[in-house]
C-alpha cells in the first residue's frame, strides 16, 4: 500500500458516494492503540531476553517447544489441505519425507 490518505482508501474500497462505516475513527484509534501496546510488550520481552542470561537447558527447552509448535502447525496445514481436497474432489499431493 502506498502513502494513500484514509479518504483515498475509503473511496477506493467503498466508492465515492458511500458513507464511511459507523464509528470508523474510534475503531481505527482503538486498533492503533492495541497494536502499539502489543509492540511495547513484545519489545519488553525481547529486551528482557537480551539482558537476562539463558541457561543451555532453557535454550534447549525453547528450541524443543518451537519445534513442537511448528509440527502442530504443519499437521494443521496438512489437515486443511485434506479437507479442501475432499471438498473440491482433488487428490492431496504427499510430499516426500
Amino acid at each position: 500500500m502506498h502513502n494513500d490518505s484514509i479518504d483515498t482508501l475509503l473511496a477506493r474500497h467503498y466508492g465515492t458516494t458511500a458513507t464511511a462505516p459507523a464509528q470508523l475513527e474510534q475503531r481505527l484509534c482503538a486498533s492503533v492503540r492495541q497494536r502499539a501496546t502489543a509492540l511495547q510488550q513484545e519489545q519488553g520481552a525481547v529486551s528482557h531476553l537480551r539482558t537476562s542470561a539463558v541457561s543451555r537447558r532453557r535454550a534447549m527447552q525453547l528450541v524443543a517447544l518451537g519445534s513442537v509448535g511448528l509440527g502442530i502447525v504443519n499437521l494443521g496445514l496438512e489437515g486443511l489441505q485434506a479437507l479442501e481436497a475432499s471438498i473440491t474432489g482433488q487428490e492431496v499431493l504427499q510430499s516426500a519425507p
